[in-house]
């Protein structure tokens, strides 16, 4: 059986994906991408030891990754699920904030990045939403400053993915939660546009982290995908 590669979002590790990957009937891998400071680096050592063939789900940063991989080895790729994520190249404006927030995180305050720059634009209102944060603050502290500074770096020089999503014609899912404003529906309509074969799919309830805010519906996406 073909397996899986799922790959979380910018200092999550395979908690984010909320336990959904246990039921979604095919063998599955994660990758957590922290060993380099560019996408076709992180994709190359990916790569290097990866199956032959592979389905590939990403999440935002996770998404972006995986459109690398599927730049640099299109045959290796079965299908694709792109969550929450952006085909285009990082903005200017985007850019340029990541050097302050590199440091505060390379001089001892990435507990203070994620709380006052990321966290609150992670999720929609909901009574789970404390304990999802909590998670996320914890997924980023056990990964550290230092991956985030190779991530942040990875992120701020990825090339623009359009062309590659354009040239792909295997089985798509883009899937985005209805209240996700870091990546938002636009981005999502692009890459529907760019994969005429791809399902949309917009999961209510939900902002940037469908597996964790709505796990079930995120799962029946996935498994509807594999099928």
């Amino acid at each position: 059986m073909t397996p899986l590669v799922m790959i979380p979002g910018m200092m999550c590790d395979a908690r984010m994906w909320g336990g959904i990957d246990r039921d979604l009937g095919v063998p599955v891998i994660h990758h957590i991408p922290t060993g380099a400071a560019s996408m076709p680096d992180l994709a190359a050592t990916f790569l290097a030891d990866a199956p032959r063939q592979f389905a590939l789900a990403g999440l935002s940063m996770g998404g972006i990754l995986a459109m690398e991989l599927l730049r640099q080895a299109p045959d290796r790729i079965t299908r694709l699920a792109l969550l929450d994520t952006n085909p285009r190249a990082e903005t200017p404006a985007a850019q340029s904030r990541r050097a302050a927030q590199v440091t505060r995180a390379l001089t001892g305050d990435l507990e203070g990045v994620m709380r006052d720059d990321m966290k609150p634009n992670y999720l929609a209102e909901s009574p789970n939403k404390p304990a999802i944060l909590d998670l996320c603050m914890d997924m980023a502290l056990t990964l550290g400053p230092q991956v985030f500074a190779r991530q942040s770096a990875a992120l701020r020089d990825r090339p623009d993915q359009q062309a590659t999503l354009a040239a792909f014609t295997g089985p798509a899912l883009v899937l985005m939660g209805a209240e996700d404003t870091l990546c938002p529906l636009d981005r999502h309509q692009l890459m529907h546009d760019l994969m005429p074969q791809s399902r949309l799919q917009i999961i209510a309830n939900a902002a940037h982290l469908p597996p964790l805010e709505q796990p079930d519906a995120t799962a029946r996406a996935l498994r509807a995908w594999l099928a």
